[in-house]
């Protein structure tokens, strides 16, 4: 049930190109490295696997900044499969571990990281949304062990010069705003049945490109990310140039956990020892991307990649820039509700466990016998101690 981000629907017709891209490696290395002895951290003595392969959602961009963080400067990249892998380290030293990050979206045909997970072994750890979690709980069962985005930057957006008195996404229902989306948006479920939007105002045609936003002049509203799509229509859409308002679809009544890195249920007692050494390392290295202290060589590395992958999409610097500093202003990575970065908020992914089941058994999508929410997460592993300052 994971939402298409934007920018996939975009490239889906460069794809096949990109796909017949030969391998090369950065730096100069044909092989992986091997894992290096390790530092004050070992991760290997704690029973993590040689390589931790972690699958996400997207082409690489700053809301992955926190994994791409795990690198040092010794990486190898991968063209043709989009994965990029060296020594994992912490403080510049390392774990006695790799880290292969897969990219997602384009690179794996659209897949969702779940199903990538069960499709390939492995695969130890994928992001994975609370709603995707419940919808697939009995083919793909997931537990979520630490979550990087405290809010979904999923928003719905909106010209502020066409419609100056809407501030929110209910007040766009009390217009008669047509709202561009990508169809099976369980967030869209939700609005239409709790009549914050009505159905009339849906139109599932959105195809990830702006012609349709800017020929109409602003008239349309549409979906996006907080992250990109502001930055992205006043300086990159020159036929628009201009500011964009938007709401992100959390703060307007859907709490999804968009990206929480997850395992396979058998993994959480599996490589618990593992879990309790990683996940704080994890955190941390979120951490120092946030309070800058690896944000610079760590965005170079995001659009590095980029570049060689060559899906189709473009991510600039500007993006980059704007996407860090717009993910710390609305929250989209902050602490919980108390001081700590990556735990789960029980009554949160409660309260999305009762608004999405109705939605899902009215879709005829079964969930597993008996399936709790906190079946969804653990915060066993999370070191409550850790957060942004």
């Amino acid at each position: 049930m994971r939402i298409t981000r934007t920018r996939a629907i975009i490239v889906t017709g460069l794809v096949a190109g990109s796909l017949a891209l030969t391998a090369c490696s950065s730096p100069a290395a044909e092989e992986p490295a091997s894992p290096s002895a390790a530092g004050a951290i070992d991760l290997a003595a704690a029973g993590c696997p040689a390589d931790i392969k972690i699958q996400t959602d997207w082409n690489p961009e700053a809301e992955h900044g926190h994994l791409y963080g795990l690198l040092g400067s010794d990486y190898t990249v991968d063209t043709t499969n989009k994965t990029v892998t060296g020594p994992l380290v912490v403080g510049g030293e390392p774990t006695g571990v790799n880290v292969t990050i897969l990219a997602g979206g384009p690179a794996v045909g659209f897949s969702q990281p779940n199903a990538q997970l069960y499709s390939d072994d492995s695969i130890f750890m994928a992001y994975v949304g609370t709603d995707e979690a419940i919808a697939h709980s009995v083919d793909l069962p997931t537990v979520g062990v630490f979550q990087p985005l405290e809010k979904d930057p999923q928003m719905i957006m909106w010209d502020p010069a066409t419609y100056p008195d809407v501030e929110s996404i209910a007040d766009l229902g009390k217009t008669d705003a047509p709202i561009r989306v990508f169809p099976g948006g369980v967030y869209i479920d939700y609005f239409i049945g709790t009549g914050v939007l009505s159905a009339d105002q849906i139109d599932a045609t959105y195809d990830g490109s702006p012609a349709v936003f800017v020929s109409e002049g602003g008239k349309t509203a549409q979906q996006g990310f907080a992250s990109a799509e502001p930055y992205i229509y006043k300086n990159e859409v020159a036929e628009w140039g201009k500011d964009v308002k938007y709401q992100l679809v959390n703060d307007a009544g859907f709490p999804k956990y968009a990206a929480m890195v997850s395992v396979r249920p058998d993994d959480v007692t599996a490589y618990a020892d593992c879990l309790t050494a990683l996940v704080p390392v994890m955190q941390q290295a979120e951490i120092d991307y946030y309070d800058g202290t690896t944000l610079d060589a760590t965005n170079a590395l995001i659009l590095d990649l980029v570049d060689q992958y060559d899906t189709g999409w473009v991510y600039s610097q500007g993006v980059a820039d704007y996407s860090v500093k717009t993910q710390l202003a609305d929250e989209i990575v902050s602490n919980g509700p108390d001081a700590t970065l990556g735990n789960f908020d029980d009554a949160r992914v409660a309260e999305l466990f009762d608004i999405v089941s109705p939605i899902f058994n009215k879709q005829d999508i079964t969930i597993a016998d008996g399936l709790a929410p906190t079946d969804l997460y653990t915060n066993e592993f999370v070191d409550m101690s850790l957060g942004l300052k």
